[in-house]
């Protein structure tokens, strides 16, 4: 059985699917698009990159808010259970032992969303990304 959802009319396999409703054509708009209850942690994430990396342009890429400062240097996006930051697969394997207690893979961290988040080590890890990006 298929869910239509009822604003865009595109199907999905699981009722009520997070998903949207056309591409958001800024952040702003990307966080507008998800459940009220989402949107401070969304805010949140989105300032703590902003100050670590004020040089560098917001943007979306992948349908995703990006960093971007000559290439893409770190991505966000929202999913039902968790926030996921995409940093890439060198940056996770170098943090390795500081995400140890986050849900990892090559280049995905994922934070869910009853824990705070770890503003320190984000902003270590979108300073990394940018200086190594940059090489």
């Amino acid at each position: 059985m298929t869910w239509t959802c009822p604003k865009c009319g595109r199907q999905f396999a699981h009722q009520d699917q997070q998903h949207y409703c056309g591409k958001p054509q800024n952040v702003d708009e990307y966080i507008d698009s998800f459940d009220e209850a989402l949107q401070p942690t969304l805010r949140e994430i989105r300032a703590i990159f902003q100050r670590a990396l004020p040089e560098a342009e917001e943007k979306m890429s992948w349908s995703m808010p990006t960093y971007f400062k000559g290439r893409n240097i770190i991505h966000f996006a929202a999913f039902k259970k968790h926030l996921g930051v995409y940093p890439g697969g060198e940056a996770t394997e170098v943090f390795a032992g500081e995400l140890a207690s986050y849900d990892c893979s090559k280049g995905t961290i994922r934070l869910p969303y009853d824990q705070p988040l770890p503003e320190e080590l984000l902003t270590k890890i979108a300073r990394w990304c940018l200086e190594q990006y940059q090489k």
